[in-house]
C-alpha cells in the first residue's frame, strides 16, 4: 500500500474523465429527502432504490406521514427496494430522532452548519455512517464530501491507497482528507462509472483500463489471466 498524494489521485480524476466525458452532477434533493434515498440505495441497485423512493414519496407526501406511519405500510412502499422492514425501521427512527431534536422533521439548520459538525449531526443519527453523511453533504448541500461506497471502496483498494481489508468507515477516514476538495464529487461519481463498466468485482477488464498503469492490482490480475491460459 501506498498513500496517495494528491497529484496522483487528481491524475486518476483526469483519467476517468478522459474515458468518461464531462462531469455532469446528479439532481440536488431536499437534505431529508438525500438521507432517506441513500438509505434506500443500500444493498440494491439504482434502478430499484429509485423505484422504492417514487413510491414511498407517492404513498406518504409529508416526511411526517412516514414517521407516523404503520411500520408495515412503510415495508410495503419500499418492497421493491430490497430488506423493506430494515430500511423502514432504520428510516422511521431517523426520522423520529430529527423530530425530537428539532421539533419538527427538517434539517434545514444543517445549511448554516461547516462541513464537519453537519457530518457530525448527520452521523449521529441512528444507522448513519460517513458514507451516508457524505452523500447527503456532496449531493444535497454541494459540500467537499467524498462518499466511499463499495465500488469506490474496491477501486482504491486496487489501486494500493488503502490495504485490503481495511473497511469502508476507515477508508473513509483516511481518504477523504487526502483527496484535493475541488474533484472530491467529481472524482466518487468517476470511480463510481469505471466501478459499473471496467473495474468489476468479478472479472474486471484491466486490459482495457485506463488506470492499468497506475493500478497495484492490474499485474496481479493478469498473472491470474495468463495462467489461466493453455
Amino acid at each position: 500500500m501506498t498513500t496517495p498524494r494528491p497529484a496522483r489521485i487528481a491524475a486518476v480524476q483526469r483519467l476517468l474523465r478522459a474515458q468518461q466525458g464531462g462531469f455532469t452532477p446528479k439532481p440536488g434533493l431536499p437534505v431529508i429527502d438525500e438521507l432517506v434515498a441513500t438509505v434506500l440505495s443500500q444493498h440494491t441497485s439504482d434502478t430499484n432504490s429509485e423505484r422504492a423512493f417514487a413510491r414511498l414519496k407517492a404513498r406518504f407526501p409529508d416526511w411526517q406521514q412516514v414517521a407516523d406511519a404503520p411500520h408495515d405500510e412503510v415495508a410495503d412502499a419500499i418492497r421493491c427496494g430490497g430488506i423493506a422492514d430494515q430500511k423502514a425501521r432504520r428510516i422511521q427512527q431517523i426520522l423520529a430522532a430529527i423530530e425530537d431534536r428539532e421539533g419538527r422533521i427538517s434539517l434545514d439548520r444543517l445549511h448554516g452548519l461547516d462541513d464537519a459538525a453537519a457530518a457530525a449531526y448527520l452521523t449521529s443519527l441512528p444507522g448513519v455512517g460517513p458514507k451516508t453523511a457524505a452523500c447527503v453533504l456532496v449531493f444535497s448541500m454541494n459540500r467537499a464530501a467524498f462518499p466511499i461506497d463499495t465500488h469506490v471502496h474496491r477501486i482504491v483498494t486496487r489501486l494500493g491507497w488503502i490495504r485490503a481489508g481495511t473497511s469502508a468507515e476507515k477508508a473513509h477516514e483516511l481518504l477523504a482528507p487526502l483527496v484535493p476538495p475541488g474533484i472530491r464529487y467529481d472524482l466518487h461519481v468517476a470511480l463510481v462509472t469505471h466501478g459499473r463498466t471496467v473495474c468489476h468485482a468479478r472479472r474486471p477488464d484491466c486490459a482495457g483500463c485506463v488506470l492499468r498503469d497506475l493500478c497495484a492490482y492490474a499485474p496481479v490480475a493478469a498473472g491470474r489471466q495468463q495462467r489461466r491460459l493453455p
